[in-house]
């Protein structure tokens, strides 16, 4: 089993794999998984970070794994105006569950109190399987999380 022990959001060079994760495995920083070919691999990275679609793995022995996001059960409500949109925003951000937003579309797990109070604000939910990557929060620190002279293999 290879161990995977770093991640980067990009990488300038071969990709030997991809590791197509849902949002419940990609929120952890240790667990088993399969590679697309079928590879196995543990990960084992820092505690809190949120692989997104598109970052890259590095095992220990130098190969780079491209995460994906898989398609998983999902709810995207849609707004028709912008006021009722942000509204809905801001109600559902003081829930503080993880939220994709879209141009006048959220995207969240399916939860029936979530959807009832987004349908009393207007929007309109659809049930359907999706990627999903959520906000990072406004906390979460963005950018490179590493210089170019690391992982250049």
């Amino acid at each position: 089993m290879l161990k995977i022990t770093h991640r980067c959001d990009h990488h300038h060079g071969d990709i030997n794999d991809q590791i197509e994760l849902p949002f419940a495995l990609r929120q952890k920083g240790r667990f088993k998984t399969q590679t697309k070919k079928g590879e196995d691999v543990g990960v084992f990275l820092v505690r809190g970070e949120v692989l997104r679609d598109g970052d890259c793995l590095y095992s220990e022995c130098g190969q780079v794994f491209k995460v994906e996001a898989s398609a998983e059960a999902v709810v995207t409500a849609v707004a028709t105006d912008w006021l009722t949109f942000a509204k809905a925003c801001y109600h559902m951000g003081n829930r503080h569950v993880p939220m994709e937003i879209g141009e006048m579309w959220i995207r969240f797990q399916p939860d029936h109190v979530l959807e009832e109070m987004v349908e009393l604000f207007g929007l309109k939910c659809n049930h359907h399987q999706a990627s999903f990557t959520p906000e990072s929060g406004a906390y979460h620190s963005g950018g490179h999380h590493h210089s170019h002279g690391e992982h250049t293999h």
